[in-house]
Formats: C-alpha cells, structure tokens, sequence
C-alpha cells in the first residue's frame, strides 16, 4: 500500500465509532477502494469470522474454531513498529459488537468456559485500538485466562501495566478484592518484561502497585545488574518511603548474588550499621573485607570491624593513607616542595595600583595567609620551604602577629597530615614554647595532623585532653577544635564525656561552650545522640536572653544540626523540641537541623520551603518598600483615606483642628518621602545593638541559602535548577541572603569547576557589597578546590591585584589560592564518593562549618589575627580532604602497577546490550588521579580480577587463576 493511502486508512479507523450512516457509507466505500487486493481478503475473511461468531446456532466447536482462527490472525500479522496491526484495525469496528457478543454468551455459557475465556482474551488485545478510558483492556484481561498473558507481545503487555497502575491508585482502599487481582496479574507481567530486557518497566510496575519488595524473587544473573542499576539511579527522583525500599531491595538482590561490595555502597547510603555488619558476615574471605574496608574508609566511619583480623580494622580506619598517598606523589614526581610564590606568580599580576604584593598594608594578615596556602599546597606532603627551614625553624612563624602564629604553627599538622607519628614529632618541640600562641598552634596541629586517621594509640586524644579545661582561653580553643577535627566522624565516647560538661557549663565563656557543641556535632555527626541533643538545646534555653545574640551561637546551633545529618524521619522529634525555645535563634536551629537531614536528598518539598523562607521579609521592611515604591498619586489617596478614617472616628470634632490636623498630615506625607530616599545611605550608622537584633532575625534566610545548595547536591537535576534559584535570590535577597548565595554556589560545586559557576562568582567577587564579594572569592577557590583549574588561577591572579589595597579582600584571595591548588592538585573537597553515589557525612559537615562562619566573615575567619582567633575555623577543611587517586594494590596491600582506562564516565541506564560505560578514554598505568565526573577500568580484565565494582581509591586486585600469559 503507498504511504498516502495507508496514512489515510489510518484517519479513517481512528474515527469515532458512532457517526453519521451516510457518511459512513461514503468512507466505506473510499476505504475500500483504496485497500490493496490482500489487504481487502484479510478484511472480508475477519470480517466473516465475527459474523459466524454473532450466530447463534453454531456449535461451541465451531466457535472455539472461529476464536482460534481470530488470534492466529492477529498474532501472525506484521507490521513495522510505528503502525497499528492491520487485523487490529479492521476489528476495531467490530469492537462494541464483539463486547455484545460477550454479554450474550455470559448469559448462554458458564464465564470459566473455554470459548468465553478465548473471546475475553481477544477482547482484551482488541481493546488497546479502542481506548475510551474505561480501561477494557484490564477489565478483559481479568476474566481471560492467565496461561494466555504472554502470547500478545510487548507493546500489550505495556499497555495492559499502564491499566493496572491507574486501577490500583483507585481502588487501593476501596475494592481491596480487585486490589489483588492486580496484583496477581502484575506479578504474572513482571517475569515477561525481565525476559524481553524490559527491566525498567518490571521495576515502575511493582512501584505502581507498592511491591517493589518482591522484585528479588524473580531477578536472575542474568538481569540483577541492569535492574539494581535502573533502581539506584531512580531513588533521587522518588519520594519517601519508596526510596528507601528501592535501596533495600536492590541491597538484597546485590547481596544474593554475591556482589559485596556494591552491597555495602547502599547499606553506607542507607546509613545502616546492621546492613553493614551483614555485608561483612556473608563471606570469610579476609582480602574481600579489606576491600569492604576501604570503602567504609572513605565515609570516615565509625565502623568497628566485627571479625578479629587487625588489618582489616586498620583499612576501615585509614592507617595506610599516608603510605599510599607518597606512593602517589612519588609516581607522579611531585616530592619537591613548593612556596606560596609559586601559585601566586606576582610578577603576573597587574600592579597598576602602584603596589606589589610586598607592599601591602598589613603585611602579617598576609604572612598569616601565606601559612595557610603553605599548608593547602604541601598538605599531606610531609615536607615544605616555608616554616620548615633548616636555618630557623620559628622564622616564618613569628612574622604573624599574636593568634596569626597559631594558626602558623598549626600548618604543620596539615604539612603532615595523615601522617601521625612523623607530624606528632615535629610538633613536639612546639608543645614546649614559651609562647602561649605557638603553643596553642601545636596543640591545634596535634588534632590536624589525626584527621580522618584512627589508630589504636589516638595520640590526639591523649595530648589534648588535659588542655580542655585548661584556665588559658588560647589553649583551650585550640584543645577543643583540634579534637573536633581529630575524631570527626568517630562517635568517640571519651571525647564526648571530656566536651560534653563544657556545653552545659554557664560558669565559662559562651564561645567555648559553642565550640564545644560544635566538635562534638563534628565528632558524632549524624548519630542523633540524645544526650548532646538534650544538652544543646537545655543550654539554649536556660543562657540568659541577651547571650543568645552572642556571634557564636550559631556554631552551637550548628553542632545540633549536624547531630541529625541525614536523618530524615528522626529530626522531627528535635524540631518539635526546638518551638519551646522563645528566641529568635530557634528559626535558626530549625532550618540547621533540617536541612543538615535532608543533606543530598534533592528532596522537593524541603527545597520549595527553604525557598519561601528565603523571599519571606520582615513586616518592618516590607512596610518601608511599600511606602518607597509608592507614587504621589498613592500617597494621595492613602492621605484622603485618612482623613475619611479620621473624620469618622471625631464626628463631633471642631473644623478648624481638622483642617489643622489635615496639615500635619500633609507635611507629614510631603517630608517622608525625601526621608525613605535618603534611609539607605544612612545605614552605616546604625548602632551594634540595631545590627545584631537584624543579623538574628535574618541569620535563617542565609542558612536557608546553604540549605538548598546541601539538599539540591545530591541529584544533577536539582543541581541546575539551584544554580537558576541563586541568580533570582542574588537579585532580590537581602544583605545576608547575597552574602549566603556565592557560598551555596560554592558548596553545591564543589571541586567541580564549570565555567558558567565560576564565570558567575567572578561577578559576584566586584560586588560593592565587600562581603559578598569576599564569601565569592572563597567559592571560586571550592569550586576548583584540588583540580589547578588555569581559568581560576587567572582569575584569581587578577582579582589579588584588584583588592591589593584592601588586606581582608586579598587574604579572602590567597586563601581561596591555595585551595584551588590544594595538595598540588592530588586532593579534592567534593563530600561525594563512590562515582558521585554516596554523600560524606563528614566532609559535608566540614564545608556547612566555614560556609555558616562566612556569613559573617568579618566576625569569623577575616577578623583581626592580633586579637581574634577564629581564622582558626578554616582548619575544619581537613576532615573534609581527601586524595582524589586510584592505587590499586596486591594481595598483601602493597602498591602494584597496572595498566587502566580513564575517561568520562556514561550513564548506560536502560541501555539496551552492554554499552560503554566510559568515552574519551585515555590509558594510564596506576596510580592515576581521577576528576570529577571520570571513572576508570581495567585494561586486561582477564589477569586481573578487582575486588571492588568501583575503581576509586584503594582498590585490591586478585591474580586470575585461569589467566594464561601468551608469548608473542
């Protein structure tokens, strides 16, 4: 048939069934002249075939000859993909005849009869051409026989678990009867859609009818991969509690074919210490748990290994990093140290101010940031040129002021990092110093060079404590940070009974009981501990009114939230708890505690109120912007209502008070005008308290900002849209809303540098608003955070010159420097893992704590190094670093050199056959270092068998017993 005169078939049978007769007969007739001579046979036999099944006097063998000769029909006919089967458009207005037909033999035979099975079951095929929203095809479906479901094909059965999804949604607590029926009927479908590689249809049918938890029953080797694969990627897109049954399903399917360690991936996403321990219990070979061990490991976990092997708790508690990391650096030649110099390249920038770098106004503010970026780029190096001399161990030190060479000093611990025992020992002589700043550094240093690393000895511990309730404030700032960063992630119960007095106590200072809360919130982040919960808030409700203004509640505040750090469902009971508390603060706790729970979940409700919250504005200021905006003839008008509402009020009043009151009221009017114009220069004068009581009642609109880049993190989609979000808040937001919005640009790209985010921040770093302009020079440095991305260093370098004048501004710079070019490029701070699935309870922590201090970076971070202390606060990074390598290993841990393919990494979800999973590759012998977005596979698979499903960090790899070399 040509394609006009099949297209023109096709209008015809789509036509309404009920028409015209004359018109009818008239398109008959075209029809037929237009069918092809075998077309109009097939028509005319399917034809007769209804006519004789309409008689009434036919014997059932004839009838059961009839239907047969029907489905053969139907069954054997061929059509291409986009057209409808021609035996189903010919029936099609036959249809409500064949319906008819039903009825009448319902009443003649019993409805278990072969012949009344055999016309459901045609019916139910027929239906699909003949959708009128009454679902017929289901309806038929149920009174055929089940034996007969999978003889129709694909395309019916899609369509028949569409009818089933719509049917269960109504009748789901209503006809519970036919509830089970459906489900019946799907768990018949399901096994169908698994053969023919429809895996993602099985999995969105047991979704619509809510039993996803019998999906590992029908799952086999040969389908369990693209399944779990198409269920893990779904969970972002899902709402709870399906997620989480999605997770748990796929858990069980992985765990029931052997595959450990993607198994653990979703026991560590569910956050289930139980599931862990399963995992490890469903095998007893030793090397399988040293792999399992290095991935908890990255998580920083608190894991106690259940076995009694030593070395596999050692792998879970990363003794070995710094072993492997100099493994690394030596292969990649990158042992010779560098000096902050060397990135910031001064003889590049632009001194057209008249001003070199040496020439700034305070010179230690700079030496200060040249301890820090010293630390960023040799950190975990062991060696640098800057504060380790030969000549003069102390020199660089003292060339910051006061608390400056606390921090100085405490660079050594990042110099050193994961290195215990060579870092304790550099240190050591500082312990001693007479100089109760240097000395509170190497206190500090002792906690940063034991981050993320848990050895049996925990010499941070035992060096710091007695320095928590020491009298000298320095030393027990220090003390208190230094085993926040030391144990983040540990859940160790001595630290909590060492800190836990000190944030109940309001005999000491309130910024040390905040600073406690906070480590404590590091140490035990996301454990919903209830005695530091009960605490924390006992705390907040029994300080004294006016202390709860105190810069540093927020940090208390914080320590709460970050207890309750993806923790859906158990957050609610706190935030309950919280409404007790009479203070403007408890809307800050309450937007900590949930979005830290909600942290990389892309979930949209939260999103939606955090957004709301964000555009919400006090009465006050929306009050003034009325009358701002307002014209003369609205202010007219608003006048002459007044003098109505007056008139009404004062009947009996005399004319002439009217007349003068009238007069008041217009100079009134004439003058406030001019007033509101002018309020916005006068800021400035504003008195500290007038400031405060705003900063409080706005401090949750900026932490609103922060929570929606922690919740969009977590799913690409939400991802973009937050992006698209930040540009409208940086428009119409409030001060501390733009100071929020850089930061959450930052923290939702972290160590991912795409030009449209850094392209954007640059803007935002020539804002007149100086700290809008600091908080986006500190997220360019997030954003490229470990990748020396050339663009931000250019960028960077250009901006040194611009703000040469202005010494916070340029320390904001060197600082966000040295991150960008973080361990010589070897580490990132992204919170992600496992190829961007699992979310880092303890490096999310670490990036929320410096972005809520940058909310007020003048108080925290950039305050005055000769008197503040709380620069120190850009060390609760660390726990947040990690190497962003692929060493694999031997049988024995020791580093081994293979040859592996690294390129972008392709989502092959749904994919149909075996897909590439990387394009653009490139092969490296290992170790490799891996960007965002990359993944890695091994190029000879066949004499090495890896223990992980993931190429990323520590991978042990196992000779192939079958593997045969082949001589050339």
């Amino acid at each position: 048939m040509a394609p006009a005169q099949e297209q023109s078939t096709t209008k015809e049978q789509h036509a309404p069934v009920n028409k015209d007769a004359e018109g009818s007969t008239s398109k008959k007739e075209k029809e037929e002249e237009e069918l092809s001579e075998e077309d109009q046979h097939l028509k005319e036999e399917l034809e007769m075939l209804v006519e004789r099944l309409n008689e009434s006097n036919q014997q059932v063998d004839l009838y059961n000859k009839y239907l047969d000769a029907l489905k053969t029909f139907i069954k054997e006919s061929t059509t291409s993909m986009t057209a409808v089967p021609k035996p189903l458009k010919f029936l099609r207005p036959h249809f409500t005849t064949l319906t008819d037909l039903y009825s009448n033999w319902t009443e003649r035979f019993q409805p278990k009869d072969e012949i009344v099975v055999k016309l459901a079951d045609i019916l139910s095929v027929l239906a699909m051409t003949y959708d009128d929203g009454k679902r017929e095809s289901l309806k038929y479906r149920l009174l055929a026989s089940d034996s007969t479901i999978a003889d129709w094909g694909h395309e019916y059965m899609r369509h028949l678990a569409l009818e089933i999804g719509e049917s269960y949604q109504e009748n789901l607590g209503v006809d519970e009867a036919n509830v089970a029926q459906l489900i019946r009927l799907s768990l018949q479908i399901v096994p169908f859609f698994l053969k023919h590689n429809a895996e993602a249809d099985a999995v969105d049918l047991l979704l619509e009818i809510e039993c996803i938890d019998k999906l590992p029953e029908f799952v086999d080797e040969s389908t369990y991969a693209r399944v779990c694969l198409y269920m893990v990627s779904c969970v972002p897109l899902l709402a709870p509690p399906d997620d989480v049954s999605f997770l748990n399903t796929a858990y069980a399917i992985y765990l029931a074919h052997g595959q450990l360690t993607q198994a653990l991936t979703l026991a560590i996403k569910l956050d289930n210490e139980d599931l862990i321990k399963q995992v490890f219990n469903s095998t007893e070979d030793e090397l399988i748990h040293k792999q399992l061990g290095f991935i908890l490991s990255q998580q920083n976990s608190s894991f106690k290994y259940p076995g009694e092997n030593p070395e596999v708790q050692e792998t879970i508690s990363n003794v070995k990093l710094a072993e492997y990391f100099n493994f690394l650096i030596k292969e990649l030649n990158l042992l010779d140290p560098k000096v902050p110099e060397d990135i910031y390249k001064s003889h590049l920038e632009n001194t057209k101010f008249g001003l070199g770098t040496s020439g700034s106004i305070d010179s230690a503010k700079q030496n200060l940031a040249a301890g820090f970026v010293n630390a960023f780029i040799n950190l975990g190096f062991g060696t640098d040129k800057l504060i380790q001399t030969e000549e003069d161990n102390k020199s660089w030190i003292y060339r910051t002021k006061s608390s400056g060479m606390a921090s100085t000093t405490a660079s050594l611990g990042s110099i050193h990092q994961w290195n215990i025992n060579e870092g304790l020992q550099v240190l050591d002589k500082y312990t001693y110093s007479d100089d109760p700043e240097v000395k509170a550094g190497a206190l500090l240093g002792t906690g940063i060079v034991s981050a993320n690393v848990h050895d049996e000895v925990e010499a941070a511990f035992a060096l710091l404590q007695e320095y928590v309730n020491e009298p000298v404030k320095i030393y027990q700032t220090a003390a208190i940070n230094g085993l926040g960063i030391a144990f983040a992630g540990s859940a160790n119960e001595e630290v909590l009974n060492l800190l836990l007095p000190l944030v109940s106590d309001s005999e000491i200072s309130l910024e040390i009981s905040c600073l406690a809360a906070l480590a404590l919130g590091h140490v035990f982040v996301g454990t919903c501990h209830g005695d530091i919960t009960s605490t924390i808030l006992q705390t907040l409700l029994e300080r004294d009114f006016t202390q709860l203004t105190n810069k540093f509640i927020k940090f208390m505040s914080l320590g709460l939230g970050l207890l309750y750090m993806g923790k859906t469902e158990q957050a609610e009971d706190v935030l309950e708890t919280i409404d007790a508390i009479e203070h403007p603060i408890s809307k800050t706790l309450k937007v900590l505690v949930n979005i830290c729970a909600y942290a990389g979940t892309g979930n949209v409700l939260q999103i939606q109120a955090l957004l709301q919250m964000c555009t919400a504005k006090p009465k006050d200021t929306t009050d003034d912007e009325k009358k701002l905006e307002q014209s003369e003839e609205d202010q007219q008008k608003e006048q002459a209502k007044a003098e109505q509402d007056g008139d009404e009020a004062a009947a009996g009043a005399a004319d002439g008070a009217a007349a003068a009151a009238n007069e008041d009221v217009e100079m009134e009017d004439a003058e406030k005008p001019k007033e509101e114009s002018t309020k916005p220069k006068e800021e400035p004068e504003k008195t500290e308290e007038d400031e405060e009581e705003e900063d409080e009642d706005e401090l949750h609109q900026g932490i609103a900002v922060l929570g929606l880049a922690c919740i969009a993190m977590g799913e690409d989609i939400g991802q973009d849209m937050s992006l698209r979000h930040f540009g409208h808040l940086m428009h119409y937001g409030n001060s501390l809303i733009r100071r929020a919005v850089p930061l959450a640009m930052g923290l939702v790209s972290v160590s991912n540098p795409q030009m449209k985010v850094f392209e954007t921040l640059s803007r935002y770093s020539h804002d007149p608003d100086l700290e809008v302009a600091q908080n986006a020079i500190y997220s360019m440095g997030l954003v490229g955070a470990g990748t020396n991305n050339a663009r931000l260093a250019q960028l960077l370098r250009q901006l040194a010159s611009y703000y040469i004048k202005s010494p916070e501004s340029l320390f904001m710079v060197r600082i966000a420097q040295g991150i960008l070019h973080l361990g010589k490029g070897t580490l990132t701070l992204t919170p992600f893992n496992t190829e961007r699935t699992i979310l880092s309870k303890v490096s999310l922590a670490s990036l929320l704590t410096i972005a809520v201090a940058l909310l007020d970076p003048k108080a925290f971070i950039l305050g005055d190094s000769s008197t503040e202390t709380t620069h120190q606060l850009l060390y609760y990074l660390t726990p947040a670093v990690k190497p962003r390598m692929l060493v694999t290993v031997d049988e024995d841990l020791k580093p081994l050199k293979v040859n592996v393919r690294v390129g972008q990494a392709v989502d092959i979800v749904g994919q149909a056959g075996k897909p590439k999973t990387i394009t653009g590759w490139v092969t490296q012998s290992t170790p490799v270092l891996l960007n965002y977005g990359e993944r890695a596979e091994l190029e000879n698979t066949d004499e090495w068998i890896s223990l992980s499903s993931n190429l990323e960090g520590i991978v042990i790899l196992r000779k192939n017993p079958d593997y045969m070399e082949v001589d050339n």
